[in-house]
């Protein structure tokens, strides 16, 4: 008797098993076909890497972060910006970006017909949104600082910092400007509140430049050797390395800035502080060719009138008055091409006219600039014009300013020293005047081919300090 339960199998016969087998089939081969195809779109070995971004969209990172970004890289974004800006009137974001990356080409290149550019973008994107618009103010604050406007920059970047105050590249604008103002207290605090919201090579960076100027020396280099190893574009890291090597020079270490110097041209070739750096070592160490030749490169590619100074210096020491003049008259072109620009160059003006031009004319122009922003580097710019125009007495109390700790100007200068040495010597503060000029020479002895030697004379021409006899202790 056959089984009344049979399977699946046995129920389904003829024709609909026939149908459901082809379904099967085409289902299999439908499957193998998608299958196939995946297996055909996957990569064979290692999975792809994603592609790396464009120059532009690197110098944009970097411009948005506030640290450097390479010429070739800046470049590309000024140019595809301003395309962007052309078809897209009304975009905000990229008038903004546009500014700031103006800034940064004419700070690189030293070339102040960027920043009209630069205010131009800037504005336009405030006009488009006038609300709320954070990059345009700060980007205002770094054009501000970039023409040495502290006062302005001041005003710009806390007005950003009022709208977004966990904006964390807000702050390194706003220490620049309180630096600039001589407001170091201000400074500290906002380096503070920096460190607080961020960490990395851009704040150790930043962090570095106010220690040096509190006169902290080995933690500023600490911090730059680690923004240095943390960087992570050749740029930034070359930047990060001029300026070791900036401070490697200030505290006498030749050998060590030389070494800073050469890596960050190396990395960069467009750093032309450090081959200005180099020329200042090189100088110092006596391989004057060499010195001449690296002043003549960064200054064919980045005319910066502090540059022409020191190069015009290093060829009057070298009793060639004529290629020194040729330096000099670039550093007053360079100085009108600021102005036209609205940049303020009256600081290197002012100590080019105090030494080799016209003293009265420096004091007019670095009181001045005093009154507008009193830096340390000012105060002790003033009180050498006044000075060199016979007025020592009224000089002293901005070389003190520049030299003392408790006024803000922690910063160990060989150059702030040697001045206000000179100035006590010329007032018979013979016993001040010894210190002032032996701690310019200990700072750094090659602190400048004209100045060194002349500080060198004097402390020789004061001799050591005449014996003097303890005062008697009275017996109890």
């Amino acid at each position: 008797m056959e089984n009344q339960q049979e399977g699946p199998e046995r129920r389904e016969s003829g024709p609909g098993r026939r149908v459901r087998a082809r379904r099967v089939l085409i289902a299999s081969v439908a499957g193998c076909a998608v299958l196939g195809g995946v297996l055909v779109l996957l990569p064979w070995g290692r999975p792809a890497e994603p592609a790396p971004p464009s120059p532009g969209a690197l110098a944009m990172a970097a411009v948005g972060a506030g640290v450097p970004a390479a010429l070739p890289d800046l470049a590309e974004l000024i140019d595809e910006r301003e395309k962007r800006v052309r078809t897209r009137p009304k975009d905000a974001t990229s008038w903004a970006v546009l500014g700031a990356a103006y800034v940064e080409q004419g700070r690189r290149l030293a070339d102040p017909g960027y920043y009209p550019r630069a205010e131009k973008a800037l504005r336009t994107s405030l006009a488009v949104r006038p609300e709320r618009n954070v990059r345009a103010l700060a980007g205002l604050a770094a054009l501000s600082n970039a023409r040495r406007d502290f006062p302005a920059a001041r005003r710009w970047g806390e007005a950003a910092l009022k709208l977004e105050p966990r904006r964390w590249t807000t702050y390194p604008l706003l220490i620049d400007a309180y630096t600039g103002l001589g407001e170091h207290a201000a400074a500290k605090r906002t380096l503070d509140r920096l460190t607080e919201l961020r960490s990395g090579p851009a704040v150790l960076a930043r962090a570095a430049a106010v220690y040096r100027d509190r006169g902290w020396r080995e933690d500023a280099a600490a911090s730059l050797a680690d923004a240095a190893a943390g960087a992570r574009a050749p740029a930034e890291r070359a930047a990060y390395l001029e300026r070791a090597g900036q401070l490697a020079w200030e505290r006498g270490d030749l050998e060590d800035a030389l070494r800073h110097f050469r890596e960050a041209v190396r990395l960069d070739p467009d750093q032309r502080a450090a081959q200005a750096g180099q020329g200042r070592v090189l100088a110092g160490l006596g391989r004057t060719t060499e010195a001449l030749n690296a002043y003549q490169v960064a200054l064919a590619k980045q005319p910066c009138p502090r540059y022409a100074l020191e190069l015009g210096e290093l060829y009057e020491s070298l009793g060639m008055p004529e290629a020194a003049r040729v330096q000099y008259d670039l550093l007053r072109e360079r100085v009108r091409g600021a102005a036209a620009g609205g940049a303020d160059e009256e600081l290197v003006l002012g100590q080019f006219e105090a030494d080799h031009g016209d003293p009265r004319s420096a004091v007019r122009r670095l009181r001045a600039e005093w009154k507008r922003q009193p830096g340390t580097e000012v105060a002790d710019a003033l009180g050498w014009a006044l000075h060199r125009a016979g007025r020592s007495g009224e000089a002293l109390r901005y070389a003190v300013r520049a030299t003392d700790g408790e006024g803000g100007g922690g910063v160990r200068s060989a150059v702030y020293a040697y001045h206000r040495g000179m100035i006590e010597r010329e007032l018979e503060r013979y016993g001040a005047a010894r210190r002032h000029l032996a701690e310019a020479l200990r700072i750094n002895p090659h602190f400048s081919p004209l100045h060194a030697p002349a500080a060198r004379a004097a402390s020789e021409a004061l001799g050591e300090p005449p014996d003097e006899e303890l005062p008697e202790m009275d017996e109890e």
